[in-house]
């Protein structure tokens, strides 16, 4: 299974915007329920992009499964992430008026993106997620992310994403100049919170 570029917007049309918001659904939602979550967040001047995944998944296995078990999927969800990225900078916005955020596999596919292609955006926000793999590949993960201010939420414990994980995650990326903000939140359930909808409409959505 591999996935077709299938963009669904919404905001300020992208030759209109001067700031982007690209959103990325977890395992069975659909790119209108990750933009349904846009109306808590401070982005009324942003352009919203939310990429639609084939059958609601970005790859079949957990994300704490070998690599290779989540191939051909997980680089083919690499690759549309990459192009709705560079439909963004093609309209002329620029990196560092870029954000991304995902929730749950979507904030995995977000953490795992970022970090393999690491430079200056405007944010980066992960609900509950973890860079992928049955161990850490820090060969994978190169750049600077010049202190872009990056928010990962989670609870502990969480069913889909151990905490050791996200803290671990959290490390690479700030040995790799982000500016990391993690929270952990006990017995939260597998959700998103009212608290990290506020700390990331004022860390990041500012």
């Amino acid at each position: 299974m591999t996935h077709q570029l299938h963009i669904v917007y919404s905001g300020k049309p992208l030759e209109q915007a001067q700031k982007a918001l690209i959103m990325l659904h977890g395992r069975g939602a659909d790119a209108e329920s990750i933009l349904s979550l846009s109306r808590l967040l401070n982005v009324a001047d942003y352009a919203l992009l939310a990429p639609q995944a084939t059958n609601q998944t970005w790859y079949p296995r957990s994300f704490l499964a070998p690599v290779t078990e989540n191939e051909p999927w997980l680089s083919s969800a690499l690759n549309i992430v990459d192009q709705t990225l560079e439909t963004v900078l093609k309209s002329g916005i620029k990196i560092e008026n870029v954000y991304i955020l995902g929730f749950s596999q979507g904030a995995c596919l977000t953490l795992e993106f970022v970090a393999r292609n690491a430079r200056k955006y405007g944010g980066i926000v992960a609900f509950t997620g973890g860079l992928i793999g049955d161990r850490i590949e820090r060969e994978n993960y190169k750049g600077d992310f010049d202190q872009t201010p990056v928010f990962i939420g989670t609870s502990n414990p969480d069913f889909h994403v151990p905490v050791e994980r996200v803290y671990a995650s959290a490390d690479i990326l700030q040995e790799m100049n982000a500016s990391v903000t993690e929270k952990v939140y006990t017995n939260r359930g597998h959700t998103i919170s009212e608290d990290e909808i506020e700390q990331v409409n004022r860390i990041i959505l500012t």
